[in-house]
């Protein structure tokens, strides 16, 4: 027989288990749920990050935080305090831990790790059906945290991989209070190439290769540029690797295909994730975005609707960051000048609050004022020919 649930969450990553840590919450309320996993272990194999305070989702569990941070080219540096609102790194292992800590206190929600879903679903009787490792389950509600198959490299406009090291140096080489946000690689017609520093202590850091670019790029691909970015920062010193993390974000998702099961069940079955609309497109940003979705989504099942996908953008965030993305994607080079000016010529808050989507108006306008003008208008001149 089937295992009948209420909801059944495709996929126990980060948005499959932030909504079921906010269901959790329901007690009673909380509709009868269980997560498939396919990974048999949970690993401390990445890491988000995300600007906030002590009333943010998740900042008591952070591993680290600064209250600066850098963004340089060449030999051109700028330094962004950010104390009211720190750079905050959350550690895979400590939201794994949070996650499954929390599950174990509410019997109504089960974590089935081990359990790729072996079938397309099937709706029968206004109930979704699926064959699993583990057998046949059914639920009349569905989250599906996956990609939907396959994803081409058309998919977006652009895809921010990267490729990281977290080291351990034999002698004091990073400055601890500043974290590398940017550090671009020389111009490249191209991709858009940077290294991306977390130092959690004067000897031990994060150091990771990104790259922008029209195809995603594989760790192997990384590894050359993340090996010379090494050896820059620890000046010949020894160091041991402690761990390794890699990941491809898309940057600017084409409109998502038609909800499953036709207009009457669209309700029943929503796609959410990185690939449906939860990382910021032209950023990557990804954690708190899921933390609010996951929030109202519970609120709402509570009341006995249905599950949500995640909200769009507002459309005046939405136009700016897919010129942004079609300006780089044609003139990869101008990225640094543009991410440069930025960061030099614009409020630190307002940065802040643009890249965390808390933008007010004036932020936007900040925003764009400090950009050069002429290769927006050449691109809008591109979009309505």
């Amino acid at each position: 027989m089937p295992n009948d649930v209420d909801l059944l969450i495709l996929g126990g990553g980060c948005a499959g288990l932030s909504l079921a840590m906010q269901l959790a919450q329901l007690g009673v309320r909380a509709p009868s749920t269980v997560i498939l996993e396919r990974r048999s272990v949970y690993e401390n194999d990445r890491t988000w990050c995300f600007w906030g305070n002590e009333k943010t989702s998740f900042a008591t569990l952070a591993a680290h935080q600064w209250h600066a941070v850098s963004v340089a080219k060449a030999d051109q540096v700028v330094r962004v305090e950010c104390a009211d609102a720190a750079y905050q790194m959350l550690a895979a292992e400590q939201f794994y831990s949070a996650a499954t800590t929390a599950l174990s206190k509410a019997p109504g929600i089960q974590l089935h790790m081990d359990s790729p879903v072996l079938s397309e679903p099937q709706l029968k009787a206004g109930r979704w059906h699926f064959q699993t490792s583990k057998g046949a389950f059914s639920a009349a509600m569905v989250v599906d945290t996956r990609p939907a198959a396959p994803v081409s490299n058309s998919a977006a406009l652009m895809w921010q991989s990267f490729y990281g090291q977290e080291i351990d140096c034999s002698q004091p080489v990073f400055e601890p209070g500043c974290a590398e946000l940017m550090s671009f690689s020389s111009a490249s017609p191209d991709r858009v190439a940077f290294t991306y520093v977390l130092p959690i202590s004067s000897t031990r850091a994060l150091v990771e290769f990104t790259v922008f670019a029209v195809e995603p790029q594989s760790a192997q691909a990384l590894s050359a540029d993340l090996a010379a970015a090494i050896q820059q920062r620890v000046k010949g010193a020894d160091f041991a690797v402690l761990r390794s993390e890699q990941g491809v974000l898309p940057m600017g998702l084409t409109p998502a295909l038609t909800a499953l099961g036709g207009h009457d069940h669209a309700s029943t079955y929503v796609r959410v994730g990185l690939f449906a609309g939860a990382a910021r497109p032209a950023t990557g940003y990804a954690f708190q975005r899921i933390q609010r979705w996951a929030t109202d989504c519970a609120a709402r099942m509570a009341g006995g609707g249905s599950p949500l996908a995640h909200a769009k953008d507002p459309w005046l965030l939405a136009w700016m960051d897919s010129l942004f993305l079609r300006v780089i994607q044609r003139q990869p080079q101008l990225a640094p000048h543009m991410f440069m000016a930025i960061f030099s010529r614009v409020d630190s808050q307002r940065v802040i609050r643009f890249l965390s989507d808390q933008g007010r108006l004036s932020d936007y306008a900040a925003i764009v004022l400090a950009l050069p003008f002429r290769p927006f208008l050449r691109q809008l001149f591109r979009l309505s020919s």
